[in-house]
């Protein structure tokens, strides 16, 4: 039996060689978690964050670490007092940290849901992160409600799409900024305005807005605060110091994401119906993933891209 396992991690900060396959021991699972064997793992936006050390403050991690925070994968074996899920049950879900590039990973089993039988697990393992996390954004500042005007920045990604299907869904008039190329594809999701960011300047466009939902940060943020209603607010996922750049008397929040399994079932369920759009645009092998959170960095992409381990 094998007690080495492949994984993607960091030795150091840095650019795109610091991340890097390596060999690592195998995990057991402790109390009141289950040993996952991974299939499939999803890249985001805080993979090249962490591994550029952009984020030390808000995510202090200890040095070597393995990346990743979403996956999809089958239960391999179970840890004292863990009751929820039997050897051999597909699940996926959050890791509420790090960890997720590896062939197996412990994982507190309250984090984990069941994915539905009409899911793969490379459509699984796209999903709970960006799903939950765009929801608990979009609500961080407060209930949205009917005719509330919201401006999400990076409409395309995994956040952003289902950012726009929720807000539209409570009754937002929803203007959203893409690059040419994906501005019929946030158009379909339900935006009202969609606004080509590489023609068109979004403060043209947008005023008075109730809420801005930044995927993007630099000075995106700082140029949102002028279309911003005087009691608005800005939800930041990419700016860490947002604290720090919000001018005085208006409102900034930083967001971080929670694990919510319940959010998580209800979510998934939809896109299992078909009900909630959920898109991958690439699928890469594992040897694949250091350059995929590169590429993540430096090329926007419409939704998620996934690792998928038997590649």
């Amino acid at each position: 039996m094998t007690t080495t396992q492949r994984a993607v991690l960091i030795r150091t900060y840095g650019g795109a060689s610091a991340a890097e396959v390596a060999q690592i021991a195998k995990p057991t699972a402790g109390q009141g978690q289950v040993l996952v064997r991974v299939h499939a793992a999803g890249v985001n936006g805080i993979d090249w964050k962490v591994r550029e050390g952009l984020v030390q403050q808000a995510f202090p991690i200890q040095l070597p670490a393995v990346l990743g925070i979403e996956l999809a994968g089958v239960v391999e074996a179970i840890g004292t007092g863990a009751s929820r899920f039997h050897v051999g049950d597909r699940v996926m879900g959050p890791l509420g940290g790090l960890g997720a590039y590896a062939d197996f990973v412990a994982v507190d089993e309250a984090k984990l849901v069941r994915t539905p039988r009409s899911l793969e697990d490379v459509q699984a393992a796209a999903i709970p992160v960006a799903a939950v996390a765009a929801w608990q954004s979009l609500h961080l500042a407060g209930p949205i409600t009917a005719g509330q005007r919201v401006l999400i920045h990076g409409a395309a990604g995994g956040l952003g799409g289902y950012a726009v299907q929720y807000a539209k869904r409570a009754g937002a008039e929803v203007f959203a900024t893409a690059s040419t190329a994906h501005v019929d594809y946030v158009r379909s999701l339900g935006a009202d305005h969609v606004i080509d960011y590489r023609t068109q300047g979004f403060e043209s466009v947008a005023h008075d807005i109730d809420l801005v939902l930044d995927y993007v940060g630099g000075e995106v943020l700082d140029r949102s605060w002028q279309v911003l209603k005087k009691d608005g607010a800005i939800v930041g996922t990419s700016s860490p110091d947002i604290l720090a750049r919000t001018p005085a008397g208006r409102r900034g929040l930083w967001f971080v994401n929670t694990p919510d399994p319940a959010l998580l079932e209800r979510l998934v369920a939809e896109i299992a119906e078909g009900t909630l759009v959920s898109k991958l645009s690439e699928v890469v092998g594992f040897d694949e993933i250091p350059a995929a959170i590169e590429r993540n960095r430096t090329s926007p992409r419409i939704g998620k891209v996934v690792a998928d381990f038997s590649r």
